[in-house]
């Protein structure tokens, strides 16, 4: 998604120039007016940068600096003017600008201070979401997690987040993977380099070495250029890697001598480039399964497990569904800008005594689907699509879905039989991505 940056000068031919420099990357507003900056706090998203002129012919631009970051505290802002002097630029430091350019000013100097700046504001919008929900977890506030294994987790995270120690994530899809990966990487020390993420089981085989190692041109067909891999992208950062069980073999073996090695050879290259990034995996499939499968390497599997954490499926912590289901309330009633305070029994019953089989994910999208569809200030049970939890008898499982779920499921069966299991075939036919497939197989239990 493009970020937002707003322009505020009452000269044409500077808002011209700044719009056609930055149009490419940003969706790009115009104010040509202090009066009209003001009626833009009411009249427009927050934008993510505001290039701001000092002199306005209504109104100085430091004088207009601490409304904005009254109004828009997120949102970073590059001060630009004519008539630079030290005072000035200290002023603005101290009111909260995030840099001070000069006109006339490089087209190429712009952009990478709006880069600079947006990439800031992203930054500060993470770790304050990822550190409010460590908070949460950790019960300093109302608790997301009231159950004892996840406690345990997140203790876990807690003490192996400063070192530089490879992390194995495992859990069933929807359990809350990506989360962990994402607190792990914002209490690390590194924090303040990337935190680059790939799913290896959405990219095709033939492009995944190259995605994550590189490659140099002419290396296969359509490499017309040198392309900087992920190993290299995460320097001074973070990878994760997810769903690690699902990289070809092969790779798994290039990539065991990378973390060995601490080097990287792009594909078609002759030369190894140092790498310097955390490694963080997650599989949802069970380790030694996947080994004995050989779907993972054993000797890869003791290379990235030196730390593991396990999230345990939502049907296993019961205690945390009705925690989550209400943080999830609050969250979609206030995006919806409706008021919904609640649950009846009827609806707390439903969501505690089903068994979730898409997990956190799954508990998260019923919950929005209820916001949405509830015409009383609660949510009742009718307002649910859940039916009941999953019965004892094995060979009552289709009876677990709602009648769309379990039209999905019946498709996806069939389409598996025709395709004789071939799950990309599949997908492709059924319209949906590969992994989309893959979640799905997992979350109606459909053997293969």
């Amino acid at each position: 998604m493009k970020g937002k940056v707003l322009l505020v000068d009452d000269e044409p031919e500077v808002r011209e120039l700044i719009a056609s420099v930055l149009q490419r990357d940003y969706n790009v507003a115009e104010a040509e007016s202090g009066a009209a900056l003001q009626k833009a706090f009411t009249d427009m998203p927050q934008p993510d940068v505001v290039v701001l002129d000092v002199k306005l012919r209504d109104a100085s631009g430091l004088d207009l600096l601490p409304l904005i970051k009254k109004r828009w505290p997120d949102t970073e802002v590059i001060m630009l003017t004519a008539m630079a002097t030290m005072e000035m630029a200290v002023e603005a430091g101290r009111l909260g600008a995030f840099t001070f350019l000069s006109k006339p000013f490089e087209t190429e100097k712009l952009l990478a201070d709006v880069r600079n700046a947006h990439e800031s504001k992203q930054k500060i919008q993470e770790n304050v979401a990822l550190r409010s929900a460590l908070e949460i977890m950790s019960g300093n506030s109302s608790p997301v997690f009231n159950s004892a294994a996840m406690k345990d987790v997140v203790r876990t995270v807690e003490r192996i987040a400063p070192s530089d120690v490879t992390v194995l994530i495992c859990g069933e899809s929807g359990t809350g993977k990506e989360v962990i990966a994402d607190l792990t990487h914002t209490m690390s020390s590194r924090s303040k380099g990337r935190m680059i993420k790939i799913n290896c089981a959405a990219l095709p085989r033939e492009l995944i070495e190259s995605e994550l190692f590189g490659s140099v041109k002419g290396a296969y067909t359509g490499a017309h250029s040198d392309r900087e891999g992920l190993f290299r992208q995460a320097e001074g950062g973070t990878l994760f890697l997810d769903e690690i069980s699902e990289m070809p073999i092969d790779t798994q073996s290039k990539l065991l001598r990378v973390l060995q090695d601490q080097k990287v050879r792009p594909v078609g290259g002759k030369t190894d480039y140092q790498t310097n990034c955390r490694l963080i995996a997650a599989t949802n499939r069970e380790p030694e399964q996947a080994i004995k499968d050989g779907k993972l390497r054993e000797d890869l599997y003791y290379r990235i497990s030196a730390i593991s954490v396990y999230l345990p499926a939502l049907r296993e912590r019961r205690d945390d569904i009705m925690p989550l289901a209400n943080a999830f309330l609050r969250r979609f009633a206030g995006q919806a800008n409706r008021v919904i305070k609640g649950f009846t029994q009827s609806a707390v019953d439903r969501l505690t005594n089903f068994d979730w089989p898409g997990n956190v994910r799954q508990l998260q999208n019923e919950i929005q689907r209820a916001v949405l569809l509830c015409e009383g200030e609660v949510v009742d049970g009718a307002d649910l699509s859940i039916t009941r939890a999953k019965p004892d008898n094995a060979d009552a499982q289709d009876t677990n879905f709602t009648l769309l779920e379990g039209v999905e499921r019946n498709a996806i069966i069939q389409m598996l039989k025709e395709t004789n299991g071939n799950k990309l075939e599949a997908a492709k036919r059924l319209g949906i991505g590969r992994q989309t497939l893959y979640n799905k197989i997992k979350a109606y239990g459909i053997e293969t």
